[in-house]
């Protein structure tokens, strides 16, 4: 059970780098609002960021997972 804690912990981990690049291109929104590139962006990484914590904790077989 322990590998699996450590394959959560590191799917964690690449959401949280996906945190950082969520809030460059939201960064980058706020300097040019006309900019759909960055606004396509941050929502592509932020529905990649929600998979992540579905997979953390499905692999963690966490009850409160939503399908």
């Amino acid at each position: 059970m322990s590998d699996l804690n450590e394959i959560a912990d590191a799917i964690e981990d690449v959401g949280r780098r996906l945190d950082e690049a969520i809030f460059s291109a939201v960064r980058a929104q706020m300097r040019d609002a006309h900019d759909d590139s960055a606004r396509e962006l941050e929502r592509r990484l932020a529905r990649a960021r929600r998979s992540l914590v579905k997979a953390a904790a499905l692999v963690r077989d966490h009850p409160d997972v939503v399908e």
